[in-house]
Order: structure tokens, then sequence, then C-alpha cells
């Protein structure tokens, strides 16, 4: 996604570059792709001006909608199904999980892919300016 963000606005990107950006195989890149585009984070083109783009400008998109897609809404199911586990009412962890899933929540909230992809830059320029 921060790849696609970089991009924002100069055309769709092909998967093999971001693979290639990202070093990881065009194969798993393609599943990932396929549930961003479900979740309406991702648009596709076909043909030779193809490829991928983000749905809506880098700073609409916010952390926690990317890792939704991926890792769902809820931390544990005993906060989203009580009836999950029968201890549901007498656990103290419960209620652990269930402050720390509105801390980890807020946070990715918080965090938009414009903020990630200046995160970005500022480490490729500290990187290359430490190497010199």
């Amino acid at each position: 996604m921060i790849s696609l963000a970089r991009h924002y606005g100069h055309g769709s990107v092909f998967l093999r570059e971001i693979a290639q950006e990202e070093d990881i195989s065009e194969k798993y890149l393609s599943l990932i792709i396929l549930s961003l585009r479900s979740a309406d984070l991702v648009n596709s083109t076909r043909g030779a001006k193809g490829g991928y783009t983000l749905s809506r400008p880098p700073a609409q998109i916010t952390l926690r909608q990317i890792i939704e897609v991926f890792e769902g809404k809820c931390l544990v199911d005993c906060l989203k199904n009580p009836a999950s586990c029968p201890r549901v009412y007498r656990c103290a962890s419960r209620d652990v999980w269930a402050l720390l899933e509105g801390k980890i929540f807020e946070t990715l909230e918080s965090i938009n892919l414009e903020q990630m992809v200046e995160a970005h830059r500022r480490k490729t320029e500290e990187n290359v300016m430490n190497n010199i």
C-alpha cells in the first residue's frame, strides 16, 4: 500500500514493479492485492497502461482500514462473540484484551498512508546519508 501511495497521482503500477520494490513474490502480492481490491482500497485497470492504483488519496486511507482487511476487526473472538467462551463473564483477561484492542485500533486509525509515505521518504534519505 505504501508503494501504491508513493505512486499516487502518477498512473497505475504493475504488480511486478511493486514486488521488486518490496522484495516479495509477485504470486504472494497478487493474493494480497485481491483482498485489497475486494475491500475497495485498490483499483485495477486492464491493458497496456493498466495496473493498480489506490481507490482514494493516501491521506484518506488509514492503517486500520488496511489491517482490518487481513486481520479483521477483533483481536480475540470473545470480544466479538461472547458466546464463544463459557468463561467470558468472569474472565479478567477479556477486559485487558478489550482495552488493548481499543488502543491498537485507535493508533492504527490515527495513521494514514500519506504519513507512511513521508516516513518512508525520511528513512530512505537517512539511510542514503548514513551510507555515504
